[in-house]
Order: structure tokens, then C-alpha cells, then sequence
């Protein structure tokens, strides 16, 4: 069965041929598309409807495709095929206008070649090996940003990077309508929680507007007693609530003031179409306690967010959360923390004051209330719990002024060595590859933010498709990574970067 995630939304096929060929190949190139579309539904890798389009066989019809693409909401991105022989003049005002995300399908329509019957009628009808170099010269002619994807439409190799291909897209789609939310402001005297909001806006979309914390705190103050004992009730059914927080803990209003904010804020940011938010410790207004439990819930439910008012960090929470729906594993906010040096055992402990999302785990948290250090507020209540053992990325995105760079990790979660009955906040703990010292060396040397996103249910391959469409730099950190290799690409990308932006 074919997947729904991203059921109102859909990828539009375009098969390139020409008129030489005649009505009757033409038909069979549009029969043989449509077959290879049928079978990418048929994959349940596949995760948004694909829709086959006519066969596009002149440089008008091929630019009014790409404008009707680019104007429909609904349409995450184009899949290109060129199954016989395109001339790629054709497509040099398509490719111009289109905005959409692009996968180049580099196909057939058969597995096997038929050695003992194929003659010129054959070669003439299968040559997507011919026609999709063309197409692919102009791409890289024109500098089109794109994937692409070789092998048969029928292989799991193929469907899972198709797959991914539009999970990345989605995640564009969602960056590129995104409203976020600062209720208040950077916390003072950090350098990477700051950022050009408006250049922000042009690479990948997002609109970055603050609301005082008492435009807030009008919303938590509105909100009435039953919605905040539904809130409530659903905290006792879904976690195990620890006995002072229960309807006759001695700390029960505490559980219902945390539960007053989630309803408050939600409510806010739908109000404004947000999907994204963050907050800052130092900037509370007259709101009783740091949201603990409600951000944690928030992201859970694919929200954005980013601490400390790291509006960069909410954007990559929300494009995680966007790419990784219904895959298992979660995302969530990440900080690394410590470490673990013992030689042979290194890794990382991540966490944060409050804020780790429970998506990350497949256990039944439990909700606790403890003090916090700072923040000058009440106690404030939150979700505890370890995340899930398996692979992982922790990525990153700062602001050099002159561009935006990812930086991503490749990292194995394992689960703590030790009980951690002391540590009062959900938590994190990692192996980056290839090690914790090259790991965090090239970190370092990248400019890498102390925030990220922890992504359990996207690969680096995800990123990777996200940074291409995205225009953004992308550093990547993983089992093949050397010192050395890895300063020479950040220095190969300087010169690369400020000469693709002009000089």
C-alpha cells in the first residue's frame, strides 16, 4: 500500500520526449510514464501521491508546467524523466521559472534488455540512457539545484531515496510558509542564538516576528478551567505523574498552571498560523513558571522550537518533524552537555533545562516538578525520560554573516551506562562517528551551535537532499570524517560560497 503522510499534498511527474518520434512512440512513452508512476505509488517508501503528467514535448508546454507547479500549494516538488531523447533547449525556461524542488529520474521502463528481439524501434522508444544525459547537461548548465535518483522504479533502493527525496521536500515546503513565533527575546551576550532574520526569510522562507511574553501571559490567564482540566486529565492518562503533581498532591497547582500554558500557547501560535516558537528564561514577563511540559508537548504534536529565543534551532526542529512523519523515531531540541572521556566508552550526554521532546521515546515518560537555578520563577514541571537507543543525527544551523551553515553529526543514541536518578530532565546519550574527538573537533572548527535538532527518524541522506534545495551549506560528520579532510572542505567552501554569491 502506498503511504499517505503527506496525503494533501502531491509530486508532479514530467516525461520529456519530442514530436520527431511520432504519435505512435509518443503514446508508448506516455503509457510506459504512467507505469513507472503507478509502481512508485504502488511503494509504500513512497509518501505523497505522485501524479503523472502529459508528456512534455515543446519549450512552452514545458514552462507552463513548471509555473503551474510553482503556483500550486499542494505540489512539494517535480519529478523530471527523460525517456527518450529531450533536447535540453526545450527545457531551458522550465528549468528557469521552476522554484519547486526537482528530482531527476534517471530511468527505464524495463529491467532486463530484450538481447534476442531488440532492434532500432526498440532503441528508439528506450533511450532515457541518451535523452537524461542531455537533460542532465542543461541542469548542471543552468546551476538548477536537484537530486538524482538512478535505477528501476520497481528496486527498494530507488523508492527509499525517492522517498526521502520528498520527505526533504516537504520539509522545504514547510520552512517556506513558516510562521515562528519569538515570545521574547535572544538571551543576553550569546553570539549563535543571533541571526539575520531577514535574510532567513529569503533562503528558506520562514517569517521571524516577536510578541511580548505578556501578550502571552494575557493568553494563559484566559484560559478556562476545563480546558485545563481536559489538559490535565490527558497528563495522568499518557505519563506516570509523580505523586505531588496528582489531583491531591500538595503540588497539583503547579501540574495545572504548566497545563494552563500548553492550552495558552497553542492556542496563540494557531491563532497566527506559527508552527514554530521559542522562549527565553531571562524574559518570562509575569508568566509563574519556564513552560516545561507544554514545550515538550508542543513539539510533540510537530511544533518548532528553539530555547532561549534560538529562532534558527526552531526552524530545523520543524522541518524535522515535517520530513520525519510517521517514520518511527522522533526529533526534538538537543543540547550537548557533558561528556563521558573514560578511553573506549566516550560519549555525549545532551539535554536541556526543560525542553527535550518525548518523541524520542517509545517509554511512558514521567512528569516531575524540581527546582531550576535560574530563571527567578516557580519551580517549574517537566517530562523525564532516556531517549531511545539507535541511529541518529544532531544538526545545526548558524549564521556566518555571509551565508547559513548546517552542521550535521552522525551519531549512535545508546542507552546511559548508569541510572541517572539525580538528573531531573529527559536526556540524551550519543556516540558521534567516527569518535567523540574528531567529532567534536570538526564541530568546533565547523562554528557549530551548542543547540540543535536530535533527528531518530531521519538519516543524513534527509539533510543532505534539505541543504541542496535549500541552497545551504551543509557539513557533514560521520564514520569517514578526518581532521584534516575536513578543514580542507570548510576552507574549499569559503572560497566557494563567497564566489557563488558574487562578488
Amino acid at each position: 500500500m502506498p503511504a499517505t503522510t503527506y496525503i494533501d499534498h502531491e509530486i508532479w511527474f514530467l516525461t520529456g520526449s519530442q514530436e520527431l518520434y511520432g504519435e505512435e512512440t509518443l503514446r508508448q512513452v506516455a503509457d510506459q510514464s504512467r507505469e513507472v508512476v503507478e509502481m512508485l505509488n504502488a511503494s509504500s517508501d513512497v509518501p505523497a501521491r505522485i501524479v503523472w503528467k502529459p508528456v512534455l514535448t515543446s519549450s512552452d508546454a514545458i514552462r507552463r508546467a513548471m509555473l503551474e507547479a510553482n503556483s500550486d500549494d499542494s505540489v512539494l516538488g517535480v519529478i523530471a524523466w527523460m525517456h527518450t531523447f529531450s533536447p535540453a533547449k526545450m527545457w531551458i525556461t522550465g528549468l528557469d521559472v521552476l522554484s519547486k524542488p526537482l528530482l531527476h529520474f534517471h530511468t527505464q521502463a524495463n529491467v532486463e534488455l530484450p538481447w534476442a528481439t531488440i532492434d532500432m524501434d526498440y532503441m528508439n522508444l528506450n533511450q532515457a540512457a541518451h535523452g537524461d544525459r542531455e537533460f542532465g547537461y542543461i541542469a548542471t548548465r543552468l546551476g538548477v539545484p536537484r537530486t538524482t535518483v538512478v535505477g528501476h522504479a520497481s528496486q527498494p533502493v530507488v523508492t527509499r531515496r525517492i522517498g526521502t527525496w520528498i520527505r526533504a521536500a516537504a520539509g522545504r515546503a514547510a520552512t517556506r510558509d513558516l510562521r515562528l513565533v519569538r515570545f521574547g527575546d535572544n538571551m543576553r551576550n550569546v553570539a549563535v542564538t543571533e541571526g539575520d532574520k531577514t535574510e532567513a526569510e529569503l533562503r528558506f522562507g520562514v517569517s521571524v516576528n516577536t510578541w511580548a511574553v505578556n501578550d502571552l501571559v494575557e493568553a494563559v490567564d484566559a484560559v478556562s478551567e476545563a480546558q485545563v482540566d481536559t489538559a490535565v486529565a490527558e497528563y495522568e492518562d499518557v505519563y506516570e505523574v509523580a505523586p505531588e503533581l496528582r489531583r491531591d498532591g500538595k503540588r497539583h497547582d503547579s501540574l495545572r498552571y504548566a497545563a494552563r500554558q500548553e492550552v495558552a500557547m497553542q492556542a496563540f501560535l494557531d491563532s497566527l498560523g506559527a508552527k514554530a516558537f521559542t522562549t527565553n528564561f531571562e524574559d518570562l514577563g509575569a508568566l509563574r513558571q519556564l513552560p516545561g511540559i507544554a514545550v515538550q508537548r508542543l513539539m510533540a504534536k510537530g511544533y518548532g522550537f528553539g530555547a532561549e529565543g534560538d529562532w534558527k534551532t526552531a526552524i530545523l526542529v520543524r522541518a524535522a518533524k515535517v520530513m520525519g512523519q510517521g517514520l518511527p523515531g522522533g526529533a526534538s531540541l538537543m543540547e550537548d552537555y557533558t561528556y563521558n572521556l573514560v578511553p573506549g566508552q566516550e560519549c555525549i550526554l545532551g539535554a536541556h533545562m526543560l525542553e527535550v521532546c518525548p518523541s524520542l521515546t517509545q517509554s511512558v515518560p514521567r512528569v516531575e516538578i524540581h527546582p531550576l537555578g535560574i530563571g527567578n520563577r516557580e519551580d517549574p514541571v517537566r517530562l523525564v525520560f532516556d531517549t531511545d537507543p539507535g541511529p541518529g543525527v544532531v544538526v545545526s544551523l548558524a549564521d556566518l554573516r555571509d551565508r547559513f551553515r548546517l552542521t550535521a553529526n552522525v551519531v549512535d543514541v545508546v542507552s546511559p551506562a548508569q541510572p541517572l536518578p539525580n538528573l531531573p530532565v529527559a536526556r540524551a546519550v550519543w556516540r558521534p562517528r567516527p569518535d567523540l574527538t574528531t567529532a567534536a573537533e570538526a564541530w568546533l572548527t565547523a562554528g557549530g551551535a551548542h543547540h540543535t535538532v536530535l533527528t531518530t527518524a531521519l538519516g543524513i541522506e534527509a539533510w543532505e537532499m534539505f541543504s541542496e534545495m535549500s541552497r545551504t551549506e551543509l557539513l557533514v560528520i560521520d564514520e569517514s570524517t578526518t581532521r584534516r579532510a575536513f578543514i580542507d572542505q570548510i576552507r574549499w567552501n569559503e572560497a566557494y560560497y563567497r564566489l557563488a554569491r558574487g562578488l
